[in-house]
């Protein structure tokens, strides 16, 4: 991977990008975007995109949505601590004696989960996430006041470092790391000018609502999507109890099977993925993939759908770890099966 790349995806991933305040990071993925892109655009909901080949008669979207999980403020109390409501689906148990850096009133401001003391019996068994508390020093709750209000958005204050063997641990790698992927597979097929078309878009709003990628699928009717996320790597203690697909960091791009998924287009993925000699892993989504493919496939008159994910161990915690590798074998993945389509592609399963 060039080094330019490699410091754009640090870059993506020390943006605070809290689900509905994904203005900032945003702004830099169209700025590494533009040079590579025929055109680029955004729309009234904060999704951005750039386009290859716009005047091509078969389009393909790839979607890697940019926002990540938080916390927003609920209230403050008499004594200036702060109490928290979820944005979108964290967790209280890795949030104790953590740094967070919410967006306030006068810039960003950083506070520190509360946490009792293990010499005072430390935190109770049924902690909750209700329970969890923010202090930023204040003393009052007038003096809080002045910095943040209700609704206010927050996220971890995580710096992303690098482990051996080419692994990488941070704050919301699910999912710049999808955003990063759709803009350098931008870059790359910028040279290479596929038959078809492409609209590489970083959407919003996935950790809560998935609107982005409903905005998205409904305003540029591609004629296939492909979701770029995150999923679960079952390759530490403890990870696997159900006996899940064996999914590993390193192990390379995740395919989904299952109903939601366009059966044509995954059988190109694999074909591609044969032919670059890459090794792929698979995941089972029998209903749902949770990702921008379930509200990609419903958008407009529909729209073939398929997922390609990144393993990720620790998910939704401040320390999610993945793979570079992985990420380069998924570009890889991608570029190769978009090169292949061709201009009048026909993706139906059934033909008269």
């Amino acid at each position: 991977m060039k080094e330019s790349s490699e410091q754009f995806l640090y870059g993506l991933l020390q943006t605070p990008s809290p689900s509905g305040n994904e203005m900032a990071i945003q702004r830099k993925w169209l700025q590494y975007v533009s040079p590579y892109a025929d055109e680029v655009h955004t729309d009234t909901i904060g999704n951005a995109w750039g386009v290859i080949n716009p005047e091509a008669s078969f389009h393909v979207l790839l979607a890697g949505h940019c926002d990540e999980i938080g916390f927003l403020v609920k209230s403050i109390d008499s004594s200036g601590f702060v109490r928290v409501e979820k944005l979108g689906g964290i967790s209280q148990a890795p949030a104790l004696g953590m740094k967070v850096t919410f967006q306030g009133r006068k810039g960003p401001i950083t506070g520190v989960t509360g946490v009792n003391a293990e010499h005072k019996g430390g935190s109770k068994k049924d902690f909750a996430f209700s329970d969890l508390y923010i202090d930023f020093g204040a003393e009052s709750k007038a003096e809080m006041e002045e910095y943040l209000s209700v609704g206010d958005a927050g996220v971890y204050e995580r710096t992303p470092e690098k482990l051996l063997n080419n692994r990488f641990s941070g704050r919301g790698l699910d999912n710049r790391t999808g955003a990063f992927i759709t803009a350098e597979v931008l870059r790359r097929l910028q040279d290479r000018r596929p038959a078809v078309g492409v609209y590489g878009v970083s959407t919003v709003n996935e950790e809560t609502n998935m609107g982005g990628a409903h905005f998205a699928g409904a305003a540029l009717r591609p004629d296939l999507a492909i979701a770029l996320d995150v999923t679960f790597a079952y390759d530490y203690p403890g990870s696997n109890p159900n006996q899940e697909t064996e999914v590993t960091l390193g192990g390379g791009p995740v395919l989904a099977k299952g109903a939601p998924i366009h059966p044509t287009a995954n059988e190109g993925l694999e074909q591609a993925a044969k032919k670059a000699g890459l090794s792929v892993q698979y995941e089972l989504t029998p209903r749902v993939t949770g990702t921008d493919a379930d509200r990609l496939r419903l958008a407009g008159a529909g729209i073939p759908s398929v997922n390609v994910s990144l393993p990720l161990r620790y998910m939704h915690a401040p320390v999610e770890t993945a793979s570079m590798d992985d990420i380069e074998n998924v570009i890889g993945l991608l570029v190769e099966y978009i090169c292949s389509l061709k201009e009048n592609e026909d993706l139906r399963p059934v033909r008269p």
